[in-house]
């Protein structure tokens, strides 16, 4: 039985692959969670809409895994600190990594698809 194409991606789905999507909005330039969330869905035209019950777990996890570096900074509108969140030299590590084991992952499900496995 097919499913019509989703708006947004099954909570699985992204949860198994939330810290990839933060890594990478994060690489580059420091950025604070609202900032994270509207690069989300900016980036990707409202189909990841992070929401604060699994956005700020998340940061909290890989600053904990020393993934990122959070600090404290005067927000540029209102002036009241935000935590601004910046990749660190280890978690450019695993971003790479994990984009690697992602791309492996899809180049299989593709061979899958061809085969007609998955329709």
């Amino acid at each position: 039985m097919s499913r019509p194409a989703p708006d947004s991606p099954d909570a699985n789905l992204l949860r198994g692959h939330l810290d990839l999507i933060l890594l990478s909005i994060i690489q580059g330039q420091p950025k604070y969670g609202l900032e994270i969330s509207k690069q989300a869905q900016e980036r990707t035209d409202g189909y990841f809409d992070l929401k604060v019950g699994s956005l700020y777990p998340a940061l909290h996890r890989l600053e904990k895994a020393g993934f990122v570096r959070g600090e404290f900074q005067s927000a540029p509108r209102s002036g009241s600190p935000v935590k601004v969140y910046a990749l660190t030299e280890s978690g450019g590590q695993e971003l790479e990594a994990r984009r690697q084991e992602f791309k492996t992952f899809t180049q299989q499900l593709g061979k899958l698809w061809q085969l007609g496995g998955i329709q």
